[in-house]
């Protein structure tokens, strides 16, 4: 079937339905929401039989919906209607949530129900909702809707006359430091992460606040009172406790973590440690941890946003090397929200020395690759529960395993960011798919799906979202039940490591000298495209690589 992804960006959700359409063998065309007329055009150079919107924040011009059956995925249960949906699920305590297809028509999210699907709502910020749970849930009212279109049978359940929910102001969103809770004012920026954030002022600073944690231990003596730095965070201290704040904005620019704001403004406050790897005994903001079962080390790295700046980057390669010695198998369990990203985009944009700080991150990187890469002495499986992109992906193929959950969405390219990228990936990639897909890969600069990923070969093996982490574990204990077998296999890595490090590290410092002048260079291409990433510069037209090419 013909069919045409209308969005406003090509986010997580508009991603996972491009690439399981694409899976089911549906000729796929993407069209961006830039204008009314450019929609109208290329809706109608395609023909498609069907417009699916997962991602959409435009009103549909009359002339495509009227002429087309067009359908939008609104992260809402029946009954509800407008922007910040999530944002007031959060605020009014739902138990419960969902997500909903619905028939376009001359009024918002007025039209007919074709599919839903509700979730258990987690007491998390909205997009770690979003990227997870509406993720799931939108997968699954997907193959309903294709289901319900098909059966001739089907009636779509009208959507209820209920009038558009609350617009939810900064003023609804303010923190009163004075009287709110620790309770309270994380649901303020639950509610509000990661868009619009909350707005305050912190040291004089105006800006909107982000990734907020709990705080067990450390206490103040009045409201607002920052308490301690860690990792890039800061601890506030609140009426009955603290939290922590990981990340700020200033108006007018791009999120940084807290302590890259306030700079200097922190002097004589004091960095409150924890150890490398965290046993999470206390409520607290961390970011690596490890469960130690069977000898199975399952080491997980939360970094904002999947996204690796040099000290992460040697902080997870320590962490790994000091956990390998413990156990057989380590498994690299990424974090909540995403697997990796690779190197830090937004440090990057806010430093004053880009090229510096962009050959150091990439270094940074490719030196926690290669402890990953070159363990000898342990069995590592790459758990790719959630999305990873660029350098995100080839960290997993870096593991002896590599696993992967149904609906995870992988990005293995470099190129939209005008880069060539390393982490070692003219290596792993071309062994695991061959040279000729890798570098079909590496220029496509498309997303695929989990199953996909699989069929080339890329990942192992897939386990089903219900169940992932059992068949995860299950995997993990079967590499471990015959011992002989066991050290066969780190013999062989062993004998194969040495006799190709040379080849192996050729890779690398090939890809290293392709990159420095992207790194470099202040007119390398590299730069504006950071930029506009950073800045969520609005595209001016649907990019050619998203628009269908019959193969």
């Amino acid at each position: 079937m013909k069919i045409s992804l209308l969005i406003t960006t090509f986010n997580s959700t508009s991603q996972l339905a491009y690439t399981y359409l694409k899976e089911q063998g549906h000729s796929v065309d993407v069209v961006y929401a830039i204008n009314d007329a450019q929609m109208i055009e290329e809706i109608a150079a395609f023909e498609p039989k069907l417009i699916l919107c997962p991602f959409l924040k435009k009103f549909i011009p009359s002339e495509i919906y009227n002429n087309y059956a067009t359908f939008i995925l609104h992260p809402g249960i029946r009954g509800d209607k407008g922007a910040y949906s999530l944002d007031n699920a959060i605020r009014e305590d739902k138990k419960e949530w969902g997500v909903v297809y619905l028939r376009a028509n001359d009024e918002f999210d007025s039209g007919s129900i074709y599919a839903q699907e509700n979730f258990a709502m987690r007491d998390t910020y909205k997009a770690s909702l979003y990227r997870n749970e509406v993720n799931i849930a939108s997968l699954q009212a997907l193959k309903q809707l294709l289901i319900n279109l098909e059966d001739k049978s089907f009636t779509p359940v009208p959507q209820l006359p209920t009038p558009l929910h609350k617009q939810l102001t900064q003023k609804d969103r303010a923190i009163d430091w004075q009287n709110d809770t620790t309770k309270a004012i994380l649901k303020k920026i639950y509610m509000s992460d990661s868009l619009p954030g909350v707005l305050d002022e912190i040291l004089g600073v105006e800006c909107f606040l982000y990734g907020a944690w709990e705080e067990e231990k450390l206490r103040g003596e009045k409201p607002k009172e920052i308490l301690a730095k860690r990792d890039g965070a800061i601890c506030l201290a609140t009426v009955d406790g603290a939290v922590w704040i990981t990340h700020l904005k200033e108006k007018g620019r791009f999120k940084l973590p807290a302590t890259y704001v306030l700079k200097d403004r922190l002097k004589g406050v004091k960095e409150e440690r924890l150890p490398l790897i965290f046993d999470k005994s206390y409520k607290t903001f961390y970011e690596i941890s490890c469960e130690i079962e069977d000898e199975v080390a399952y080491l997980h790295f939360n970094f904002h946003n999947g996204a690796f700046s040099s000290d992460k980057c040697m902080k997870l390669k320590y962490a790994f090397e000091y956990i390998k010695e413990q156990v057989k198998v380590v498994v690299l369990m990424g974090g909540v929200d995403f697997f990796s990203n690779g190197i830090h985009l937004n440090i990057l944009e806010d430093s004053k020395k880009n090229g510096e700080d962009g050959w150091s991150n990439i270094n940074a990187m490719n030196d926690l690759v290669k402890s990953v890469l070159f363990a000898d002495d342990v069995v590592t499986v790459a758990s790719l529960e959630k999305n990873a992109g660029a350098g995100g992906v080839f960290l997993a193929l870096a593991c002896d395993y590599v696993v992967v959950r149904e609906g995870v969405v992988l990005n293995p390219h470099y190129k939209t960011l005008g880069l060539s990228g390393s982490e070692y990936h003219t290596y792993s990639l071309p062994k695991r798919v061959g040279k000729q897909r890798a570098n079909e890969l590496l220029e496509a600069c498309l997303p695929i799906g989990a199953k996909k990923a699989q069929e080339i070969g890329m990942v192992d093996k897939l386990f089903a979202h219900a169940s992932y982490k059992d068949e995860l574990k299950s995997f993990c204990k079967e590499l471990l039940t015959d011992e002989d077998a066991y050290e066969d296999f780190l013999w062989d890595k062993e004998d194969f490591l040495e006799e190709n490090r040379e080849m192996i590290e050729a890779k690398r410092e090939a890809e290293i000298a392709v990159m420095h002048p992207e790194f470099w260079d202040e007119e390398s291409e590299f730069h504006r495209l950071r930029y506009e990433f950073v800045y969520k510069i609005c595209p001016r037209e649907t990019s050619a690589r998203l628009k269908y090419k019959k193969e």
